[in-house]
Protein backbone atom coordinates (compact mmCIF):
# COMPACT_ATOMS: atom_id res chain seq x y z
CA UNK A 1 0.00 0.00 0.00
CA UNK A 2 1.26 3.51 -0.82
CA UNK A 3 0.19 7.01 0.14
CA UNK A 4 1.44 10.44 -0.87
CA UNK A 5 3.51 12.28 1.73
CA UNK A 6 4.24 15.93 2.44
CA UNK A 7 6.35 16.40 -0.70
CA UNK A 8 5.84 15.08 -4.25
CA UNK A 9 8.87 12.82 -3.83
CA UNK A 10 7.77 11.31 -0.50
CA UNK A 11 5.66 8.20 -0.24
CA UNK A 12 4.82 5.70 2.48
CA UNK A 13 4.86 1.99 1.77
CA UNK A 14 3.28 -0.45 4.24
CA UNK A 15 5.18 -3.71 4.68
CA UNK A 16 5.25 -6.62 7.11
CA UNK A 17 8.47 -6.81 9.18
CA UNK A 18 9.55 -10.00 7.41
CA UNK A 19 9.32 -8.17 4.06
CA UNK A 20 11.98 -5.64 5.08
CA UNK A 21 15.27 -6.84 3.65
CA UNK A 22 18.17 -5.77 1.46
CA UNK A 23 18.64 -2.01 1.13
CA UNK A 24 15.68 -1.29 3.43
CA UNK A 25 17.16 -3.41 6.23
CA UNK A 26 20.55 -1.70 5.82
CA UNK A 27 18.85 1.71 5.92
CA UNK A 28 16.92 0.79 9.10
CA UNK A 29 20.07 -0.02 11.05
CA UNK A 30 22.01 2.93 9.61
CA UNK A 31 19.28 5.37 10.68
CA UNK A 32 19.43 4.17 14.30
CA UNK A 33 22.88 5.66 14.79
CA UNK A 34 24.37 5.96 18.26
CA UNK A 35 21.68 8.12 19.90
CA UNK A 36 18.53 6.99 21.73
CA UNK A 37 17.52 4.85 18.75
CA UNK A 38 20.51 2.57 19.43
CA UNK A 39 18.25 1.03 22.08
CA UNK A 40 17.25 -2.57 21.17
CA UNK A 41 13.56 -1.61 21.07
CA UNK A 42 14.30 0.31 17.85
CA UNK A 43 15.98 -2.62 16.09
CA UNK A 44 14.57 -4.42 13.08
CA UNK A 45 15.20 -7.66 14.98
CA UNK A 46 12.72 -6.55 17.68
CA UNK A 47 10.02 -5.97 15.07
CA UNK A 48 10.71 -9.27 13.33
CA UNK A 49 10.75 -11.18 16.62
CA UNK A 50 7.36 -9.78 17.61
CA UNK A 51 5.80 -10.58 14.26
CA UNK A 52 7.06 -14.16 14.35
CA UNK A 53 5.81 -15.39 17.73
CA UNK A 54 2.05 -15.21 17.30
CA UNK A 55 -0.49 -13.14 19.17
CA UNK A 56 -1.70 -9.68 18.20
CA UNK A 57 1.65 -8.45 16.94
CA UNK A 58 1.82 -11.20 14.35
CA UNK A 59 -1.73 -10.59 13.17
CA UNK A 60 -1.39 -6.81 12.91
CA UNK A 61 2.35 -6.22 12.51
CA UNK A 62 2.96 -3.52 9.90
CA UNK A 63 5.76 -1.07 9.21
CA UNK A 64 5.39 2.28 7.47
CA UNK A 65 8.44 2.69 5.23
CA UNK A 66 8.86 6.39 4.48
CA UNK A 67 10.67 7.00 1.20
CA UNK A 68 12.24 9.92 -0.59
CA UNK A 69 12.37 8.67 -4.13
CA UNK A 70 13.34 5.02 -3.76
CA UNK A 71 15.45 5.47 -0.62
CA UNK A 72 14.01 4.58 2.81
CA UNK A 73 14.44 7.58 5.12
CA UNK A 74 12.25 6.47 8.01
CA UNK A 75 10.34 3.55 9.53
CA UNK A 76 7.40 3.38 11.93
CA UNK A 77 6.34 -0.10 13.17
CA UNK A 78 2.86 -0.68 14.62
CA UNK A 79 0.37 -3.27 15.76
CA UNK A 80 -2.69 -2.52 13.69
CA UNK A 81 -6.27 -3.22 14.68
CA UNK A 82 -9.40 -2.42 12.70
CA UNK A 83 -9.64 1.28 13.56
CA UNK A 84 -6.52 1.94 15.63
CA UNK A 85 -2.80 1.23 15.73
CA UNK A 86 -0.32 1.26 18.57
CA UNK A 87 3.44 0.67 18.71
CA UNK A 88 4.48 -2.87 17.96
CA UNK A 89 5.21 -4.76 21.17
CA UNK A 90 3.16 -2.52 23.48
CA UNK A 91 3.03 -2.78 26.45
CA UNK A 92 6.39 -4.58 26.53
CA UNK A 93 8.33 -1.84 24.75
CA UNK A 94 9.80 0.95 26.87
CA UNK A 95 10.63 3.03 23.77
CA UNK A 96 8.66 3.81 20.64
CA UNK A 97 8.82 6.14 17.70
CA UNK A 98 10.23 6.82 14.28
CA UNK A 99 13.45 5.19 13.20
CA UNK A 100 14.75 8.12 11.18
CA UNK A 101 17.48 10.67 10.89
CA UNK A 102 17.13 14.21 12.30
CA UNK A 103 15.02 16.67 10.38
CA UNK A 104 12.63 14.26 8.69
CA UNK A 105 9.61 16.25 7.47
CA UNK A 106 6.58 14.11 8.24
CA UNK A 107 2.97 14.83 9.09
CA UNK A 108 1.89 11.98 11.42
CA UNK A 109 -1.63 12.04 10.00
CA UNK A 110 -0.11 10.72 6.77
CA UNK A 111 0.65 7.58 8.78
CA UNK A 112 -3.06 7.27 9.63
CA UNK A 113 -3.96 7.30 5.96
CA UNK A 114 -1.20 4.85 5.10
CA UNK A 115 -2.23 2.36 7.78
CA UNK A 116 -5.93 2.91 7.10
CA UNK A 117 -6.82 3.66 10.74
CA UNK A 118 -8.57 6.45 12.63
CA UNK A 119 -6.12 6.71 15.52
CA UNK A 120 -2.45 6.06 16.27
CA UNK A 121 -1.58 5.73 19.98
CA UNK A 122 1.84 6.04 21.61
CA UNK A 123 2.90 5.75 25.24
CA UNK A 124 6.74 5.86 25.33
CA UNK A 125 7.61 7.92 22.27
CA UNK A 126 10.91 9.83 22.28
CA UNK A 127 9.97 13.40 23.13
CA UNK A 128 12.49 14.92 20.73
CA UNK A 129 10.63 13.52 17.72
CA UNK A 130 9.29 16.90 16.64
CA UNK A 131 6.72 15.71 14.05
CA UNK A 132 4.70 14.27 16.95
CA UNK A 133 5.03 17.30 19.25
CA UNK A 134 1.48 18.62 18.57
CA UNK A 135 0.02 15.25 19.56
CA UNK A 136 1.87 14.69 22.85
CA UNK A 137 -0.37 14.75 25.94
CA UNK A 138 2.22 14.26 28.68
CA UNK A 139 5.75 13.19 29.45
CA UNK A 140 7.74 10.84 31.65
CA UNK A 141 11.45 10.34 32.22
CA UNK A 142 13.62 7.28 31.69
CA UNK A 143 16.64 6.95 33.96
CA UNK A 144 19.95 6.11 32.26
CA UNK A 145 23.35 5.01 33.55
CA UNK A 146 25.97 6.48 31.19
CA UNK A 147 29.12 4.34 31.16
CA UNK A 148 31.02 5.94 28.29
CA UNK A 149 33.79 7.10 30.65
CA UNK A 150 34.09 3.71 32.35
CA UNK A 151 32.95 2.28 35.67
CA UNK A 152 35.37 4.17 37.92
CA UNK A 153 34.39 7.54 36.44
CA UNK A 154 30.73 6.60 36.83
CA UNK A 155 31.25 5.67 40.51
CA UNK A 156 33.11 8.91 41.20
CA UNK A 157 30.31 10.84 39.55
CA UNK A 158 27.69 9.22 41.78
CA UNK A 159 29.75 10.08 44.85
CA UNK A 160 30.15 13.68 43.69
CA UNK A 161 26.39 13.87 43.10
CA UNK A 162 25.88 13.03 46.77
CA UNK A 163 24.34 9.56 46.44
CA UNK A 164 25.60 6.73 48.65
CA UNK A 165 23.79 3.92 46.84
CA UNK A 166 27.01 2.17 45.72
CA UNK A 167 28.53 2.39 49.22
CA UNK A 168 25.29 1.24 50.86
CA UNK A 169 25.05 -1.69 48.43
CA UNK A 170 28.58 -2.78 49.33
CA UNK A 171 27.63 -2.79 53.03
CA UNK A 172 24.50 -4.82 52.38
CA UNK A 173 26.48 -7.33 50.31
CA UNK A 174 28.96 -7.87 53.14
CA UNK A 175 26.12 -8.34 55.62
CA UNK A 176 24.34 -10.74 53.25
CA UNK A 177 27.47 -12.85 52.84
CA UNK A 178 28.19 -12.92 56.57
CA UNK A 179 24.69 -14.20 57.31
CA UNK A 180 23.95 -16.45 54.31
CA UNK A 181 27.14 -17.34 52.44
CA UNK A 182 29.03 -16.25 49.35
CA UNK A 183 27.22 -14.06 46.82
CA UNK A 184 27.85 -15.22 43.25
CA UNK A 185 27.02 -13.02 40.25
CA UNK A 186 26.48 -14.65 36.86
CA UNK A 187 26.31 -12.66 33.63
CA UNK A 188 24.61 -14.04 30.53
CA UNK A 189 23.27 -17.04 32.42
CA UNK A 190 21.90 -19.89 30.29
CA UNK A 191 19.78 -21.32 33.13
CA UNK A 192 16.18 -21.82 32.04
CA UNK A 193 15.31 -22.79 35.60
CA UNK A 194 16.47 -19.38 36.85
CA UNK A 195 14.55 -17.63 34.07
CA UNK A 196 11.46 -19.56 35.10
CA UNK A 197 11.94 -18.51 38.73
CA UNK A 198 12.31 -14.87 37.68
CA UNK A 199 9.01 -15.04 35.81
CA UNK A 200 7.29 -16.74 38.75
CA UNK A 201 8.49 -13.98 41.10
CA UNK A 202 7.43 -11.29 38.65
CA UNK A 203 3.94 -12.71 38.20
CA UNK A 204 3.52 -13.05 41.96
CA UNK A 205 4.54 -9.38 42.23
CA UNK A 206 1.90 -8.39 39.67
CA UNK A 207 -0.75 -10.27 41.65
CA UNK A 208 0.34 -8.80 44.99
CA UNK A 209 0.30 -5.21 43.69
CA UNK A 210 -2.87 -5.75 41.61
CA UNK A 211 -1.16 -4.88 38.37
CA UNK A 212 -2.06 -6.37 35.01
CA UNK A 213 -0.12 -9.60 34.45
CA UNK A 214 1.13 -8.95 30.93
CA UNK A 215 2.19 -12.58 30.58
CA UNK A 216 -1.43 -13.74 30.69
CA UNK A 217 -1.67 -12.86 27.00
CA UNK A 218 0.74 -15.69 26.15
CA UNK A 219 2.72 -14.01 23.40
CA UNK A 220 4.95 -11.97 25.80
CA UNK A 221 6.32 -15.26 27.17
CA UNK A 222 7.06 -16.38 23.62
CA UNK A 223 8.92 -13.12 22.98
CA UNK A 224 11.10 -13.63 26.06
CA UNK A 225 11.85 -17.21 25.07
CA UNK A 226 12.84 -16.14 21.56
CA UNK A 227 15.11 -13.36 22.81
CA UNK A 228 16.65 -15.62 25.46
CA UNK A 229 17.73 -18.02 22.71
CA UNK A 230 18.93 -15.26 20.37
CA UNK A 231 22.53 -14.29 19.70
CA UNK A 232 21.60 -11.35 17.45
CA UNK A 233 23.89 -8.45 18.31
CA UNK A 234 21.19 -5.85 17.59
CA UNK A 235 18.53 -7.32 19.88
CA UNK A 236 18.92 -10.19 22.32
CA UNK A 237 17.89 -11.11 25.84
CA UNK A 238 20.50 -11.51 28.59
CA UNK A 239 19.82 -13.13 31.95
CA UNK A 240 21.77 -12.01 35.04
CA UNK A 241 21.54 -13.79 38.38
CA UNK A 242 22.68 -13.47 41.97
CA UNK A 243 23.00 -16.64 44.07
CA UNK A 244 23.77 -16.67 47.77
CA UNK A 245 24.81 -19.85 49.49
CA UNK A 246 23.84 -21.69 46.31
CA UNK A 247 20.27 -20.30 46.22
CA UNK A 248 18.92 -17.84 43.66
CA UNK A 249 18.02 -14.57 45.41
CA UNK A 250 17.64 -12.16 42.45
CA UNK A 251 17.43 -12.32 38.67
CA UNK A 252 17.24 -9.78 35.88
CA UNK A 253 16.32 -10.30 32.23
CA UNK A 254 17.62 -7.41 30.13
CA UNK A 255 17.49 -6.44 26.46
CA UNK A 256 20.77 -5.75 24.70
CA UNK A 257 21.90 -4.13 21.47
CA UNK A 258 25.52 -3.59 20.50
CA UNK A 259 25.97 -0.60 22.83
CA UNK A 260 22.88 -0.42 25.07
CA UNK A 261 21.77 -2.71 27.87
CA UNK A 262 18.12 -2.10 28.71
CA UNK A 263 16.78 -3.15 32.11
CA UNK A 264 13.54 -5.04 31.57
CA UNK A 265 12.33 -7.62 34.12
CA UNK A 266 13.87 -7.87 37.58
CA UNK A 267 12.63 -9.66 40.71
CA UNK A 268 13.98 -11.22 43.89
CA UNK A 269 13.19 -13.65 46.68
CA UNK A 270 11.13 -11.73 49.24
CA UNK A 271 12.86 -13.63 52.04
CA UNK A 272 16.02 -11.62 51.26
CA UNK A 273 14.25 -8.29 50.76
CA UNK A 274 16.03 -6.48 53.59
CA UNK A 275 19.34 -6.87 51.73
CA UNK A 276 17.96 -5.25 48.54
CA UNK A 277 19.22 -8.13 46.36
CA UNK A 278 17.79 -6.59 43.19
CA UNK A 279 19.89 -3.49 43.71
CA UNK A 280 22.96 -5.59 44.52
CA UNK A 281 22.45 -7.42 41.25
CA UNK A 282 22.16 -4.18 39.27
CA UNK A 283 25.40 -2.90 40.83
CA UNK A 284 27.12 -6.07 39.60
CA UNK A 285 25.58 -5.61 36.16
CA UNK A 286 26.86 -2.02 35.98
CA UNK A 287 30.46 -3.13 36.50
CA UNK A 288 30.09 -6.01 34.05
CA UNK A 289 28.46 -3.81 31.37
CA UNK A 290 31.24 -1.23 31.58
CA UNK A 291 33.88 -3.96 31.15
CA UNK A 292 31.89 -5.52 28.29
CA UNK A 293 31.91 -2.27 26.33
CA UNK A 294 28.31 -1.13 26.72
CA UNK A 295 27.83 2.64 26.50
CA UNK A 296 24.83 2.78 28.79
CA UNK A 297 22.29 0.90 30.87
CA UNK A 298 18.77 2.19 30.40
CA UNK A 299 16.68 1.66 33.54
CA UNK A 300 13.46 2.62 31.76
CA UNK A 301 10.75 5.05 32.88
CA UNK A 302 9.74 5.51 36.50
CA UNK A 303 10.92 7.75 39.34
CA UNK A 304 11.82 4.91 41.72
CA UNK A 305 14.40 6.03 44.25
CA UNK A 306 16.99 3.40 43.33
CA UNK A 307 16.74 4.37 39.63
CA UNK A 308 17.21 8.06 40.37
CA UNK A 309 20.17 7.28 42.63
CA UNK A 310 21.92 5.09 40.05
CA UNK A 311 21.20 7.18 36.95
CA UNK A 312 23.46 9.99 35.76
CA UNK A 313 21.38 10.96 32.71
CA UNK A 314 17.73 11.01 31.67
CA UNK A 315 15.68 10.58 28.49
CA UNK A 316 12.23 12.11 28.15
CA UNK A 317 9.39 10.10 26.61
CA UNK A 318 5.83 11.14 25.77
CA UNK A 319 2.35 9.68 25.57
CA UNK A 320 -0.50 10.76 23.35
CA UNK A 321 -2.22 9.97 20.10
CA UNK A 322 -2.69 11.08 16.50
CA UNK A 323 -6.35 11.03 15.48
CA UNK A 324 -8.37 11.60 12.35
CA UNK A 325 -10.53 14.68 13.14
CA UNK A 326 -14.06 13.86 14.34
CA UNK A 327 -13.54 10.11 13.93
CA UNK A 328 -15.13 7.86 16.59
CA UNK A 329 -11.78 6.37 17.67
CA UNK A 330 -10.23 9.83 18.13
CA UNK A 331 -13.24 11.18 20.03
CA UNK A 332 -13.14 8.22 22.44
CA UNK A 333 -9.44 8.78 23.12
CA UNK A 334 -9.96 12.50 23.61
CA UNK A 335 -12.63 11.76 26.24
CA UNK A 336 -10.31 9.30 28.02
CA UNK A 337 -7.51 11.86 28.15
CA UNK A 338 -9.96 14.46 29.42
CA UNK A 339 -10.84 12.26 32.40
CA UNK A 340 -7.18 11.43 32.96
CA UNK A 341 -6.01 15.05 32.95
CA UNK A 342 -8.80 16.11 35.30
CA UNK A 343 -7.93 13.34 37.78
CA UNK A 344 -4.20 14.05 37.62
CA UNK A 345 -4.82 17.74 38.36
CA UNK A 346 -6.85 17.00 41.51
CA UNK A 347 -5.32 16.37 44.98
CA UNK A 348 -6.41 12.72 45.03
CA UNK A 349 -3.12 11.11 46.00
CA UNK A 350 -2.55 7.70 44.42
CA UNK A 351 -6.10 7.72 43.06
CA UNK A 352 -5.15 10.43 40.57
CA UNK A 353 -3.14 7.87 38.58
CA UNK A 354 -6.03 5.42 38.18
CA UNK A 355 -7.38 6.73 34.83
CA UNK A 356 -3.90 6.46 33.28
CA UNK A 357 -3.53 2.92 34.60
CA UNK A 358 -6.97 2.03 33.26
CA UNK A 359 -5.99 3.30 29.80
CA UNK A 360 -2.81 1.21 29.84
CA UNK A 361 -4.77 -1.87 30.92
CA UNK A 362 -7.23 -1.40 28.06
CA UNK A 363 -4.35 -1.04 25.61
Amino acid sequence: MTTTGRTPSMRIDILRPDEIAGADAVAWEALRGQGPQANPFFSLTWAKTLSSVGGPDQAGAQVAVIREGEAAVGFYPVRKRRLTAMPMGAPLCDYQGLIAGPGLKLEPRDLLRAFGVQRLDFSHLLSDQTPFAPYMKGTAVSQIIDLRQGHDAYARGRQTAGTDILKDSAKKRRKLEREHGEAVFTARSASRADLGQLLAWKRAQYAKTRQTDIFDAGWPLAVLERLFASDDADCRGLLFTLHVGGALVAAHFAMASRTVLHAWFIAHDDAFGRYSPGCLLIVDIIRWAAEAGFHEIDLGPGDYRFKCSLANRTQEVSHGYVGRPASPAALIRAAQYGVRHTAEALPLGNASSLPGKAMRRLD
